[in-house]
């Protein structure tokens, strides 16, 4: 009968160690590499590029001011050749609705 090969605690530790090292290493490659890019950003209207730029230009007087995390309002009435700047506006700051 084969005599087993004396290894010590210590042997034991280490190689479950390296073990659990490589698995964690491997689930990390396999998760960024599965990770979706992200959507391409939807072209914009001049129009609402502009009204987008305002808005932004308005939000950083505010911070510069101290109001920071107020409530951005504003309403315009839009001919019916006019383009619709809802889901650009949706895109770029959220919200609900």
């Amino acid at each position: 009968m084969p005599r087993p090969i004396p290894t010590s605690r210590r042997t034991w530790v280490a190689a479950w160690a390296v073990l659990c090292a490589a698995g964690l290493a491997a689930t990390y490659g396999l998760k960024a590499a599965s990770e979706p890019d992200p959507p391409p950003e939807k072209p914009v209207s001049a129009r609402c590029a502009e009204l987008i730029a305002g808005i932004e230009r308005q939000l950083a007087e505010n911070e510069q001011d101290g109001e920071k995390g107020g409530v951005v309002s504003f309403s315009h009435v839009r001919s019916a050749d006019e383009d619709d700047c809802r889901d650009a506006l949706h895109d770029r700051f959220g919200g609900e609705g």
